[in-house]
């Protein structure tokens, strides 16, 4: 049993904290906000069933080197794979920033681990197994089912219909719950680029989603657009066997156009203009080249085909809506809610944190949660905000749509009865960006903030939750 410290602020979920009213809830995927839900839910007073279509719990951190049969991911009969990590995937965030705060994410001396600051994906994933194994999460897991349908049935309540991974339709599971939170991750259905002359295009085309490894590439002329984590990886990857690696890009600036200091094959485009038959690939900066291969860099669609709501929630053009603080549609909450739907976040698995806090609160009536028409005025008002401010629909959940990246995770907080977001937590984020802006390179093994490191540890020990420092 953990016993948390005299000092400790934050509640313990395995305690038998008194809750207003207990609910049936289902939690659909077990990556790390399906965790993070079941705990908090739990913890809460919830009964919970979580639904994991994998036989074994991390979602999108759990690598596999097998692919999907169709490269780009537009074929809806192709065997889907989960997980868009590759091979040589380290976080691009610090793990004192990136791990939970009831459970921080600290070197464990194991053998065979990871202990660099930015690990490995596999160090993430043993990260997890350890938080679902430190709170005896997999005991709430129903493993291998893939959930297929979802929806309302009478007095509000929410079938949950689930099968066999290798089963059909007809030899499936169907129960009724009070509320269920989605949390089925968003990096599996692709997003691909438009472009001109495509069709005609005879060179081979794949989605990041599908990259493991550079030896495909070798002595190939390569494209990759984007200009975001993923992509920067891929092609420093790519370029190490590739003959030429190119990369198109909106936000480039044209004082960085052409070849990449340090590098002998990359070079920076603008975004391609078109491509012809014959194989060239022409940019809008006005270069051409000839490619074997596009690697589309390009992001992600929110994507929950078993989701029924009589279109209540709907996607356009991967706005996922209407939904207040990108949590809870109001004509459903609570009783439907998602979890870890925002991108470009400063801290995924601590908002993670705050938004199952809050949705675990308000189910059991400790949290109040405004009316609907509050909630819905709100999201016009911030839908109104986007416009103005010129940024595309498709960037509603990200936070780049934010002047201050811990402005939701502060909103959440106060909404759930959470302690706000420490500020060494706040400026270790601000010093990785600049670092990673500035030092594309290095930035996951040289560093100068051991005072906020400092900082981030000794809140760990004041923790005290059966972490080993």
């Amino acid at each position: 049993m953990v016993t948390p410290s005299p000092n400790q602020t934050f509640s313990f979920p395995l305690s038998a904290m008194p809750s207003l009213i207990s609910r049936n809830v289902a939690v659909i995927g077990a990556g790390a906000a399906g965790l993070c839900a079941a705990l908090e839910l739990r913890g809460e007073g919830h009964n919970v069933v979580v639904y994991e279509r994998e036989n074994q719990i991390g979602g999108t951190w759990a690598y596999t080197p097998e692919t999907e049969s169709d490269p780009i991911g537009l074929d809806p009969k192709r065997k889907v794979v989960h997980s868009s990590v590759y091979a040589s995937l380290r976080t691009n965030l610090p793990r004192e920033n990136m791990g939970f705060r009831i459970y921080p994410f600290v070197a464990s001396g194991k053998p065979g681990r990871d202990p660099r600051r930015y690990p490995s994906h596999r160090e993430v994933w043993e990260y997890l197994r350890d938080f679902a194994e430190e709170f005896r999460l997999s005991e709430l897991v129903r493993f291998g089912r893939e959930v297929w349908h979802v929806g309302l049935v009478e007095d509000r309540k929410w079938v949950v219909k689930s099968r066999d991974r290798n089963g059909g339709e007809g030899d499936g599971d169907s129960e009724v719950y009070d509320a269920v939170v989605i949390c089925n991750g968003h990096y599996t259905e692709p997003r691909i680029a438009e472009i001109p002359g495509i069709d005609e295009w005879p060179g081979k085309q794949i989605h990041s989603h599908n990259y493991r490894v550079p030896d495909p590439f070798r002595d190939q002329a390569v494209v990759v657009i984007g200009n975001s984590a993923s992509s920067d990886d891929i092609c420093r990857d790519i370029a190490g066997v590739a003959k030429e690696v190119h990369i198109a890009a909106r936000s480039v600036e044209d004082k960085l156009l052409g070849k990449l200091p340090g590098h002998g094959n990359i070079w920076f485009h603008s975004m391609i203009k078109s491509v012809r038959k014959d194989g060239t690939v022409s940019f809008e900066d006005g270069t051409e080249i000839y490619a074997d291969v596009i690697i589309h860099c390009t992001g992600y669609k929110y994507h929950f085909p078993f989701l029924e709501t009589n279109g209540i929630v709907t996607v356009d053009d991967n706005r996922v809506g209407p939904l207040y603080k990108h949590i809870f549609p109001p004509t459903l909450a609570p009783w439907l809610s998602f979890v870890g739907f925002p991108w470009k976040v400063s801290a995924p698995f601590p908002m993670f944190e705050f938004q199952c806090k809050w949705i675990a609160g308000v189910l059991s009536g400790r949290v109040p949660l405004e009316s609907k028409e509050e909630m819905t005025a709100d999201i016009e008002a911030f839908y109104a905000f986007l416009e103005a401010s010129g940024i595309p629909k498709r960037y509603t959940h990200s936070h780049l749509t934010e002047e201050y990246p811990y402005e939701y995770s502060d909103c959440l907080a106060a909404k759930g009865g959470s302690p706000p977001p420490e500020e060494w937590r706040k400026q270790m984020y601000f010093a990785a960006e600049r670092r990673r802006a500035g030092m594309r390179e290095t930035y996951r093994d040289e560093w100068d903030d051991e005072d906020l490191i400092s900082l981030a540890h000794q809140d760990f020990k004041n923790y005290n939750l059966g972490v080993t420092l």
